[in-house]
């Protein structure tokens, strides 16, 4: 089996012997993008969240195969060169990780929730729509800050932008 991904914006153009390689395996073991962790590897724990076609998902639980022709987002392709984004700014700015594993998974959760308009200003409702990721370290304040501090200044540079 063949298929075709766009990864951070690069064209991948995959062969599969297997049609249960998970998104998540295909990342870290054939392409080397070891950004998504390997948390539960049951959709439990969201340390693999990806952005697919601009959507959330537990790459843990997406076939490889399912995905021929989508865009994909890792933590790796966030970043324009030295320039964070500014959730990844946020994350430091607020102290939004502890050990660090889980924050790949965090911060693309918290894209996507900016992205999908959700975040809003409301602290409940962040902690809500994050609630599929897991942060054993308890840094969940922090994260929770970082959500709202980076989807408020992204909504200004829209406006700023607009005008």
């Amino acid at each position: 089996m063949s298929l075709s991904l766009s990864i951070n914006g690069t064209r991948h153009d995959i062969a599969l012997d297997d049609p249960r390689v998970t998104l998540l395996d295909l990342l870290r073991e054939r392409l080397g993008l070891t950004g998504s962790k390997k948390g539960c590897d049951r959709g439990q724990c969201g340390a693999c969240t990806v952005l697919v076609n601009g959507r959330r998902v537990n790459s843990c639980l997406s076939l490889a195969v399912s995905l021929d022709g989508a865009e994909i987002t890792t933590i790796e392709g966030l970043a324009q060169g030295d320039a964070l984004h500014p959730v990844q700014a946020a994350f430091i700015a607020h102290d939004g990780f502890q050990c660090g594993f889980c924050t790949p998974g965090q911060i693309m959760s918290a894209v996507g929730l900016i992205r999908e308009g959700h975040a809003g200003d409301d602290p409940e409702r962040v902690r809500e729509a994050m609630s599929g990721n897991l942060c054993r370290c308890g840094a969940y304040i922090g994260i929770t800050q970082a959500v709202l501090d980076a989807q408020a200044k992204m909504a200004s540079e829209q406006q700023g932008e607009a005008a």
